[in-house]
């Protein structure tokens, strides 16, 4: 097993490759390149599956009610001028 780092979108959602059972553990901003990261524990013999995420503003609206997510997170970005909420869409 091994913890992996991946890149987030800024889009409301999107897509990333990962190894099939990759455990979330955490979102945060990367102090270094200021962008905001998933960090995950996984298996890296493990066959590729896509993941997929929907990331949201405090304050926005989140549509679609009935949709199955899974809170992972929340980060601040550029100071605090935004807080992001990212849900995994099960």
């Amino acid at each position: 097993m091994t913890i992996w780092k991946y890149e987030t979108s800024f889009d409301g959602q999107f897509t990333i490759k990962m190894p099939k059972d990759a455990e979330i553990l955490c979102v945060q901003r990367d102090e270094k390149t200021s962008i905001p990261c998933i960090w995950a524990l996984v298996n890296p013999e493990n066959e590729e599956e896509l993941r997929h995420f929907e990331l949201y503003g405090t304050g926005h609206s989140i549509p679609n009610v009935g949709v199955n997510r899974n809170y992972i997170g929340t980060y601040q970005y550029q100071k605090g001028e935004f807080v992001g909420h990212l849900f995994e869409i099960r």
